[in-house]
C-alpha cells in the first residue's frame, strides 16, 4: 500500500469520475469522508505509543503505508494529493535548488516569491479534480499556512479553512461536513514540531501526541453521523546519535557547488565543470569511501534507474534533481555547514528511506 493510492481511493468512494479505488476501500457510506493527517506520525507510534494516545489506538488499522523518497512532508504531501509520486509532480525534497538561477535554493515550505507554484508543481490535484465534479472539498489546518506557495502548489483546489485551536479545527471540519458529497483534509503538525526539537518519545513529544488523541476524541463527537474517518500521516522519525559536518575535517563538499535537501536525505549539486556522469561517479566514490555504511550514495543516473524518485521521471524533475543524492543510514544526519548550528540542535529527523522515517499507518473508523 502506498500513500499515492489513498487520496485516490477516498475520492473514488465518493463518486470521482477520474479516480480509482486502488485500496479497495468500496462506496462512501454516506458521502462525508475526513483524511486526517498527523504531521510524523510514523506507523512504528501506533504499536509503541499506544498508552499516550487510548483513543487513536482503537480505530482500525488498515495497513501500514510506503511513503514516497524523501520520507519529507513537501514530497509526501504532493504525493498524497496528486496520487503522483515524485518524479511526476517534481516536488524532489525540502529544499532543492531551481534551475538556472545562479544556485539559489527553493525551500518548498517556505517557498520564494520568484517560483510560480502552479508550474512548479503543475499535476492537477485530487481537489481540483473532485471540484470540477462537484464535490465539496475544504482544507482545515493552521491560519498561517492559508496564501504559502506550497499551499497553492499541492492543496489548490480546496476550499481553505484556517483555524490555530482546537476548538476552531473541529468546528471547521464540522460545518464542511455539513454537504454531501464532502471531502475534508485536516492536517495538524504538533507532533513534527516537538519532534525535531525535543525527539521521538521526549515528554514534549508525548505531550502532543496526547493534545492530538484528545482532539481526535472531541472531533469524533462533533462530527456528522456516518462520516468515514481517515487517519494516517507524511512520514515517521528517527532520533540522531551521530552528526557529520559536511566539508569539516572531511572531503565530502569537494566539488559540491550547492547543498540541498535536509540532513537525512541530500542533494548535491556540483560545480558546473563536473557535468558529467564521470564526474559524478567520481564524487560518489569519495562520499562511499568516507562515510561507508552511514550512507546511500547515488549519482543523478543511478537515483534514476533505481526508481528512487518513481518509474517514471520528467524533465523538470531530472533538472531539480541533485547531481548526487545522498541517504544517511542508521542514525546518521549530515549537516550542512551553513545551517550546522540549527539542523544539528534539531534532536529528531527524517527524509531517509529506513522503515521507521517511511512508513506510516492508515487508520480509519465511520461514525454511527
Amino acid at each position: 500500500m502506498h500513500l499515492s493510492q489513498i487520496t485516490p481511493s477516498i475520492f473514488s468512494s465518493l463518486g470521482l469520475s477520474t479516480s480509482d479505488d486502488l485500496l479497495g476501500i468500496g462506496p462512501s457510506p454516506f458521502g462525508r469522508e475526513l483524511l486526517f493527517l498527523i504531521d510524523g506520525f510514523g506507523a512504528d507510534t501506533f504499536i509503541k505509543y499506544a498508552d499516550a494516545m487510548p483513543v487513536i489506538s482503537r480505530l482500525t488499522n488498515f495497513g501500514t503505508v510506503q511513503t514516497s523518497f524523501p520520507s519529507t512532508t513537501a514530497t509526501s504531501l504532493a504525493t498524497l494529493t496528486t496520487g503522483t509520486l515524485p518524479g511526476v509532480h517534481g516536488m524532489l525534497g525540502y529544499t532543492v535548488q531551481v534551475p538556472r538561477s545562479g544556485g539559489r535554493i527553493l525551500n518548498a515550505l517556505k517557498w520564494d516569491e520568484r517560483v510560480d507554484p502552479e508550474n512548479w508543481q503543475s499535476v492537477p490535484t485530487l481537489f481540483e479534480r473532485a471540484v470540477a465534479e462537484d464535490i465539496h472539498v475544504t482544507h482545515v489546518a493552521a491560519k498561517r499556512y492559508e496564501n504559502s506557495g506550497f499551499t497553492r502548489a499541492v492543496f489548490r483546489g480546496a476550499h481553505y479553512k484556517g483555524a490555530n485551536v482546537s476548538a476552531d479545527l473541529i468546528a471547521e471540519t464540522k460545518l464542511a461536513l455539513q454537504k454531501s458529497p464532502a471531502f475534508v483534509y485536516l492536517y495538524v503538525n504538533d507532533l513534527d514540531s516537538a519532534g525535531h526539537s525535543d525527539g521521538v518519545g521526549s515528554d514534549k513529544w508525548l505531550a502532543a501526541l496526547t493534545m492530538i488523541d484528545q482532539l481526535f476524541a472531541n472531533l469524533m463527537k462533533e462530527m456528522p453521523h456516518g462520516t468515514r474517518i481517515w487517519l494516517t500521516s507524511d512520514h515517521g522519525m528517527i532520533n540522531v546519535e551521530e552528526k557529520i559536518v559536511l566539508g569539516a575535517d572531511n572531503p565530502l563538499l569537494d566539488g559540491v557547488a550547492v547543498i540541498g535537501g535536509e540532513p537525512r536525505a541530500r542533494h548535491l549539486y556540483l560545480a558546473q565543470e563536473l557535468d558529467s556522469p564521470a564526474a559524478r561517479e567520481d564524487v560518489v566514490l569519495r562520499w562511499e569511501e568516507f562515510l561507508g555504511q552511514r550512507a546511500i550514495v547515488l549519482s543523478r543516473e543511478k537515483a534514476v534507474a533505481t526508481n528512487l524518485f518513481g518509474n517514471q521521471v520528467t524533465e523538470d524533475a531530472l533538472d531539480r534533481m541533485g547531481d548526487v543524492i545522498a541517504i544517511a543510514q542508521h542514525n546518521t544526519v549530515l549537516l550542512d555547514p551553513d545551517r550546522a548550528d540549527k539542523e544539528g540542535a534539531m534532536v529528531g529527523h527524517h527524509g531517509g528511506d529506513s522503515a521507521i522515517e517511511s512508513q506510516v499507518g492508515l487508520l480509519t473508523t465511520t461514525l454511527s
